[in-house]
């Protein structure tokens, strides 16, 4: 029974407690944050998920479990993994590290995660959940005979959609690292990537060459919902963030020389019944779509009724609406990939090798993501294969994540 200790109670944690309400050979020991760390414990023992206990900090928290999981904000990563190997390196034995995506702010950052993780010599597991979607997982099986006789697939679409964050710190470019497209971008670019990989290579093995991106701010600069904002304490007439991003990414296959592209596109202003994930792709006589919104279940709730709905969100996930007819997913943590990440991380665990997705494909993501952002600065788009802009990029802080986002949005 491998004992998880989760350091963060926010929302995605919340989540990722859930899903281990489906997985075996696992209980959540501990839980180390600021706030929310006991009501996060409780609901674990209510879900029978082994005798959580709250610990004061990251070493105690390491120290009492085998997988350490980094569910904490973006702007904390760093420190922690600092603390966690602190821990490690004096004595406390741990089978894994996990940290949700996405890895981190900058490629500066990205890389020091990855160098304390490699000095620890741990195995890692970057979590990107939408890789792991059953329908994406099902739908590449299924056609892995077609992919074989027809080629590869050559366009991604994948694109994820919702009306906002929860938490203010979410909002902040300073804090989360820019808008949308760091919070949601690197979910889609990720996914349309591996929906590109022919079947049996690595998930690296497509090479990016080109970036091009388009980012603004056209909901949530304006009123009434600059004021809802300002209410929560993040000024976007300030210190404003894209709340929209179109990101191109084309990539090379390093073995045939065959090219093929992903359009990932993410918005904080789709008002509609909530998150939606829309994934498709398209080879040589051949496609398949993912939606999340289409559900084989719905309910109504009229407006007498609504005032005893507590929350609208138990039906699905950023869901807009409290009455009327809704959308109703039997199993959201399964349907966006959360259960089936966690088999492949603790399976990988205890076989002493990484996940799937391990933190140097997160620090490739964060590369793309870098990437666009520049393209977006640049009004241009970016040559990959091009060494002076791989090293500008170790580097590069984009202006919106460093608050200056008024001058490119």
């Amino acid at each position: 029974m491998l004992k998880v200790g989760m350091i963060g109670a926010g929302f995605v944690a919340g989540f990722h407690e859930r899903a281990l309400r489906s997985v075996r050979n696992a209980e959540l020991a501990g839980v180390y944050a600021p706030k929310g760390a006991e009501e996060l414990a409780k609901q674990a023992q209510a879900d029978r998920l082994g005798d959580t206990k709250v610990y004061d900090s990251v070493v105690a928290l390491t120290e009492a479990v085998d997988v350490v999981c980094l569910f904490a904000p973006n702007f904390a990563r760093i420190e922690i993994m600092r603390e966690v190997a602190k821990a490690i390196e004096d004595g406390t034995e741990v089978k894994g590290i996990i940290v949700e995506k996405p890895l981190a702010r900058n490629l500066r950052e990205a890389d020091t995660l990855v160098r304390i993780a490699k000095a620890l010599n741990v195995p890692t597991a970057y979590f990107e959940n939408q890789i792991h979607m059953p329908a994406v997982v099902q739908a590449r099986a299924q056609l892995a005979q077609v992919e074989r006789s027809m080629g590869p697939a050559h366009l991604a679409r994948s694109a994820e959609e919702h009306g906002g964050p929860h938490e203010p710190w979410f909002w902040d470019p300073t804090t989360q690292g820019g808008g949308v497209c760091c919070d949601m971008g690197c979910h889609s670019i990720a996914c349309g990537m591996f929906m590109l990989t022919p079947t049996g290579r690595p998930v690296d093995y497509l090479k990016a060459v080109r970036v091009n991106a388009t980012m603004a701010l056209l909901k949530w600069g304006k009123q009434p919902w600059l004021g809802q904002l300002q209410e929560r304490g993040v000024d976007y007439s300030a210190v404003p963030a894209e709340d929209y991003s179109s990101v191109t990414v084309e990539f090379k296959d390093p073995k045939s020389g065959q090219h093929s592209i992903v359009q990932a596109t993410n918005s904080w202003m789709y008002d509609a019944p909530g998150l939606r994930l829309l994934m498709e792709t398209f080879g040589p006589g051949y496609s398949y779509t993912v939606n999340s919104l289409q559900s084989p279940a719905g309910m109504f709730i009229s407006d007498a009724a609504a005032a005893a709905v507590a929350d609208g969100e138990l039906a699905l996930e950023k869901s807009q609406a409290s009455r009327g007819s809704l959308i109703l997913q039997p199993d959201e943590i399964a349907l966006y990939g959360y259960v089936a990440e966690w088999l492949d991380a603790l399976a990988a665990f205890e076989q002493g090798r990484d996940a799937l997705l391990n933190l140097e494909y997160g620090k490739l993501v964060t590369m793309l993501i870098m990437a666009a952002y520049m393209s977006h600065e640049k009004k241009k788009t970016l040559d990959l294969t091009d060494t002076h802009v791989l090293d500008e990029l170790e580097t590069y802080v984009p202006l919106i994540q460093q608050g200056k986002g008024k001058q490119v949005l």
